[in-house]
C-alpha cells in the first residue's frame, strides 16, 4: 500500500494550484483522444538545439506524446552545431541564397556531426526516460533519396556541391520502428543514387517524410513565434492559413521562413491535415500546440483532411512490410 503524506502546512493558494492543473489536464482530454494512436512528424531545429534547458524540455516533451499514445517521428537538422565544427576544422563555411554549399570535405564533416553527434546527443537525451528513441540517418534503408541541387541566384544557376534535392522516400524501416513501439530520431543526410550523401533541408526532410508516412500532423520548431502577417514588424501573427491563402504569401515571405512555409504547403498538399510553425524557444510549445485549446504559432491547414481529422475518424491499420513512397499509418485520416 502507497501512502500520502499529510501536509499540515498546504493552503487554499496550494489547493487552487491544484485544481487548476487538473483543468488544464481536462482541457488535453478531446486533443488525446483525437491523436491517440496516430504519427506526428516533429522537425527539430533552431535555438531548442543549442539551449541545453530546452533540448532537455523537447526531450520531455516527445517523452510525454509517446507517453500519450501518439507516435511521434523527429527530423533534425544541425546548422549551428556543423558551422562550429567547419570552424574548428578549418574548413570555411559558404552560403549562396540562403543555403549551405556543401564540398566533399565539408560534406565528412557535416554527415559526422549530423548522425554522429546532434543524433546521438537527441536519442540520449530521450532515452533517459526509456528505452525508446533509435537513431538512423536518412541513408539508412534508403529512408531519403536525393539528386544534386542548383538554384538560380540573379538568373545564373549557382552549384551548391553536396546539397541535395529529396526525390524518394521509402518509410518502411520508420514504420517498423514505430509498429514496433519505438521513437525515430532521423538526421537530414540523404543518399545518392551515385553511391554519395547529401545534406537536405530539415525542413524538406521532414515534410517528405511525414506525407510518406501519412502522418497527421507535422509540426516544425523554429525561432520565431510564426508566421507575421507585417514581417519585419513581426507585430501580427498569423494564427491559421487555408493552402490558398499560403501560396498567394509564398512571394512576399523572407529568406528564412520560405522554405519552411513551402515545406507545411507541400506537407498538406500531399495528405497531412495539419502543418504547424511553433516557437522552438519557448519550453515544451510542442505540447501547447497539441494539447490546448488555443494552440501555438501558424497552423497550415486542409479543411476537409482537417474535418475528419477532428471528427476522430480512425486511420486504416498499420502496414509495416509495405514500405512504397505512398507507404500510410495511423496518422492519416
Amino acid at each position: 500500500m502507497i501512502s500520502r503524506p499529510t501536509d499540515s502546512t498546504a493552503t487554499g493558494d496550494d489547493r487552487a494550484e491544484a485544481i487548476d492543473k487538473a483543468a488544464n489536464l481536462i482541457e488535453a482530454l478531446p486533443w488525446l483522444s483525437r491523436f491517440h494512436g496516430r504519427t506526428v512528424v516533429v522537425k527539430y531545429g533552431g535555438n531548442a538545439m543549442v539551449s541545453e534547458e530546452l533540448r532537455v524540455r523537447f526531450a520531455e516533451s516527445i517523452v510525454f506524446l509517446y507517453y500519450a499514445g501518439l507516435r511521434p517521428v523527429v527530423v533534425h537538422g544541425g546548422g549551428p552545431q556543423i558551422s562550429a565544427m567547419l570552424d574548428r576544422s578549418g574548413v570555411e563555411s559558404t552560403f549562396t541564397a540562403g543555403l549551405r554549399v556543401t564540398t566533399d570535405e565539408a560534406m565528412d564533416i557535416v554527415r559526422m556531426v549530423l548522425t554522429g553527434q546532434v543524433n546521438r546527443e537527441i536519442v540520449g537525451l530521450v532515452n533517459r526516460h526509456g528505452p525508446f528513441a533509435v537513431g538512423m540517418s536518412g541513408e539508412d534503408a534508403n529512408l531519403l533519396t536525393a539528386e544534386r541541387k542548383s538554384v538560380l541566384v540573379d538568373g545564373e544557376p549557382v552549384d551548391l556541391g553536396r546539397v541535395g534535392e529529396i526525390t524518394g522516400v521509402d518509410p518502411g524501416a520508420v514504420a517498423a520502428l514505430l509498429a514496433d513501439g519505438r521513437i525515430p530520431v532521423v538526421s537530414s543526410v540523404a543518399r545518392a543514387d551515385d553511391g554519395g550523401v547529401y545534406n537536405v533541408n530539415a525542413d524538406t526532410a521532414a515534410s517528405a517524410l511525414a506525407v510518406a508516412l501519412g502522418a497527421s500532423k507535422l509540426i516544425m520548431l523554429t525561432d520565431v513565434e510564426g508566421l507575421y502577417a507585417d514581417y519585419p514588424a513581426n507585430t501580427e501573427l498569423v494564427s491559421r492559413l487555408g493552402v490558398d491563402e499560403l501560396k498567394a504569401l509564398l512571394p512576399t515571405l523572407s529568406a528564412g521562413m520560405l522554405p519552411k512555409m513551402e515545406a507545411c504547403l507541400t506537407a498538406v498538399q500531399g495528405g497531412v491535415p495539419q502543418a504547424h510553425i511553433i516557437d522552438g524557444r519557448v519550453p515544451h510549445s510542442l505540447l501547447l500546440e497539441v494539447f490546448t485549446d488555443q494552440g501555438v504559432g501558424t497552423m497550415v491547414a486542409d479543411e476537409e483532411l482537417e474535418a475528419a481529422l477532428l471528427a476522430g475518424d480512425r486511420p486504416r491499420s498499420w502496414r509495416p512490410h509495405d514500405n512504397r513512397t505512398d507507404h500510410t499509418d495511423g496518422g492519416r485520416p
